[in-house]
């Protein structure tokens, strides 16, 4: 019933140049320009047209087709997708914060790094014109919202409402669904290896057969779930261990002891020898400090914030880094080698060469790191060792990147790496 409403031939269609001429109304009223309209795009047929790049924030595109469409970085917060078809659309890197999807069909849509924070996924009742009657007789059907096969990989979910959607053989594969409500919904056989599910509900969710393998899965109790057979939970992280919690103040003494190492010259204090600790119960006890030569090889320290920290030539080898805040830190020597930085951010990150001496230096090694869709934007990369490293998805965006090797690694979807590769 929901499908044929949809492709109801009664909904009225647009060109490409129309469509244009309504858009650029909009992205005039949002930027303040004279001119300026609103975009009211209800029940419209857009299927296969173009809205790369534009901007269609707060917009009413309910009950309309966008299925096909190229739409690779819209922006469409807030927007009213009520009911909207959208199956098979290209939405990668779409800009869709609070947007409302209820009811919207999403089947075998790309939505890859989209930001979808706090999103409404949740059923709707969607009413469509009667096609001999007109808009006299108009047909209501409730339905929930559809994602089965739809590409989420690396994106933002976040907060997200997806109360019984149907995710089917849906890709969640490192995305962001920390405090996502998933009451009821289905994800049999979908792929959610490595995603971050932190205080998510999956109450009643049915995941039977899904990929949950490496999956954050700290404040959730997959025991609610209406089914887990067959599922793959193997390395799943779970919340701390009450050891870990109780060890919270011995470890931050340990880094605080490194910054006074730092500040009395090596004459008092020590470098903090972390290597396999679980780090996540300290927080942002960590944030701005000098921990210059700390190690922590294979720890756990999945989100903490490092942000503004002094780390020339720490070892964080074999490290689980994913969501780090490395914002702004000096990383200049730093060790990564098979460490997994997913989604780690590295914004305007320090991460040259360290001086040794007056002809000798050491580099930034990455080799055989796990970077997915980690944000590397301005940072200074001169001279970095990324060999085989997976940069799939990884935004290097005004990075500088002379001297850098990336032999073997995997590019496929990272960007700003276009005129390093080129010279």
């Amino acid at each position: 019933m929901a499908n044929a409403a949809h492709n109801n031939s009664g909904l009225r269609r647009l060109t490409q140049g129309e469509l244009d001429l309504i858009v650029a109304a909009h992205e005039r009223l949002a930027q303040g320009r004279p001119g300026g309209k609103r975009a009211s795009l209800r029940m419209v047929n857009l299927s296969g047209l173009d809205l790369c790049g534009r901007d269609l924030s707060d917009a009413d595109l309910s009950g309309s087709r966008f299925d096909n469409c190229k739409m690779q970085r819209v922006k469409l917060e807030r927007a009213n997708l009520f009911g909207c078809d959208l199956r098979k659309a290209d939405l990668r890197e779409a800009t869709m914060k609070r947007a409302d999807l209820r009811g919207a069909i999403l089947c075998g849509a790309n939505l890859s790094k989209a930001d979808l924070t706090q999103a409404d996924f949740r059923e709707g009742q969607i009413g469509m014109a009667n096609r001999s009657s007109g808009l006299d007789m108009v047909q209501h059907t409730t339905r929930p919202g559809s994602l089965d096969q739809a590409n989420f990989s690396g994106a933002k979910l976040d907060g997200s409402q997806m109360d019984h959607v149907s995710a089917c053989a849906a890709d969640f594969t490192d995305c962001s669904m920390a405090g996502a409500i998933l009451t009821g919904a289905n994800f049999k056989d979908a792929n959610l290896s490595g995603a971050d599910l932190e205080g998510a509900e999956v109450g009643g969710a049915n995941l039977e057969n899904a990929k949950l393998n490496g999956a954050v899965l700290t404040g959730v109790d997959v025991r609610r779930a209406r089914s887990t057979m067959g599922a793959d939970l193997s390395g799943c992280l779970n919340a701390p261990s009450e050891g870990a919690l109780a060890r919270t103040q011995e470890l931050v003494e340990k880094a605080r002891a490194n910054q006074q190492w730092i500040d009395t010259g090596g004459k008092q204090g020590a470098p903090a020898i972390l290597n396999g600790e679980d780090l996540r119960p300290l927080g942002q006890h960590l944030r701005g400090l000098r921990l210059t030569a700390m190690s922590a090889k294979g720890a756990c320290m999945v989100g903490l914030d490092l942000s503004g920290c002094q780390l020339q030539g720490a070892n964080f080898e074999g490290a689980d880094l994913r969501g780090v805040s490395f914002r702004q830190a000096d990383l200049r020597g730093a060790r990564f080698a098979g460490a997994n930085l997913t989604k780690a951010d590295f914004t305007k990150a320090m991460m040259a060469p360290l001086p040794l001496g007056p002809t000798r230096e050491t580099p930034v090694i990455f080799a055989g790191a796990k970077l997915r869709y980690a944000c590397a934007a301005f940072s200074d990369l001169t001279g970095a060792v990324l060999d085989n490293a997976d940069l799939s998805g990884a935004d290097f965006t005004g990075a500088r990147l002379t001297g850098a090797s990336l032999t073997g690694a995997a590019l496929d979807q990272a960007v700003g790496l276009d005129a390093h590769l080129a010279a």
